[in-house]
């Protein structure tokens, strides 16, 4: 008998990413736009699944602009935290397995060093709370039978991710200013797709770090991306106080992914190659 998966959050990124990876491989899926289905009413999301009856849901439903959570905290939270519930719920109810992305965000930074699945969560933000909740409420409802991922700087097919508002940036400002102290891991939305069907299909469960090798700066991960593109453009860094963005960000919120590199017995790739693949395949955008 094949596996049917649910998608929520069909318009997404990531998404997208699991919805071309399951048409490339044939694998039945139904998927959901949040106009579809409101994750955040129990009622919608226990009706669709007891008729569609998954044996795996991916919630790629999320809320995800950072500064806006500050002043609008329950719009962030009915996505970020009781929707997860809801689906967990649900997912309790028919047995099937459940598949949340998280943030590295949940981590204030201070650590000193790449951050690992045990470290202490401590969320700077309205956003990273609510991520937080989500994944706590997660494990509440289910001890078994669910994955969290936590990535990063995700982009991907689309307008919301960095290397768009880069592009955009650029055809609106001679001189581009981009924060050289907020430093992560620019994560592929395709690479993340790829790995969780893999991790699914070993049967892995609990919480992950799903990142590529390495790490960089905004300021870098800017730099490559104009490199890479073949655009000569003047990028001043500078520290991420000047912008005097509503949600604070962590320094450095990188993580170390080893825990699923020996779980999946694979080497992961550089940041920097992924890039090169995305912007290969868009194209140059």
């Amino acid at each position: 008998m094949s596996t049917k998966f649910l998608i929520t959050g069909a318009n997404g990124q990531l998404a997208k990413e699991f919805i071309r990876l399951f048409n490339e491989k044939g694998i039945d899926y139904v998927a959901f736009s949040r106009q579809e289905l409101d994750v955040s009413d129990f009622f919608s999301v226990n009706k669709i699944i007891k008729e569609t009856r998954p044996d795996i849901i991916l919630n790629c439903s999320a809320y995800n602009n950072v500064d806006e959570a500050e002043s609008k905290f329950y719009e962030a939270l009915k996505v970020n935290s009781l929707a997860v519930y809801n689906l967990a719920i649900a997912c309790r109810e028919i047995r099937a397995r459940f598949v949340h992305y998280s943030t590295d965000y949940v981590f204030d930074g201070t650590k000193g060093g790449l951050y690992l699945e045990e470290d202490l969560p401590n969320p700077l933000s309205k956003y990273a709370t609510t991520k937080l909740v989500g994944e706590n409420l997660l494990k509440d409802v289910l001890t078994d039978g669910y994955l969290i991922f936590r990535v990063s700087w995700v982009y991907g097919e689309g307008r919301q991710n960095f290397i768009y508002k880069l592009l955009m940036w650029s055809k609106q400002q001679e001189n581009l200013r981009v924060a050289y102290n907020e430093v992560s891991v620019p994560t592929y939305a395709g690479f993340i797709a790829l790995k969780s069907y893999e991790a699914i299909k070993k049967g892995l469960k609990g919480l992950y770090h799903l990142v590529p090798m390495g790490y960089a700066s905004r300021y870098e991960w800017a730099k490559k991306v104009f490199e890479n593109l073949g655009i000569k453009k003047d990028i001043q860094p500078v520290s991420k106080e000047i912008f005097d963005l509503p949600a604070r960000r962590p320094d450095f919120s990188a993580m170390d992914s080893s825990k699923i590199r020996a779980d999946l017995e694979d080497e992961f790739p550089h940041w920097v190659d992924l890039l090169k693949g995305y912007l290969k395949s868009m194209g140059g955008l």
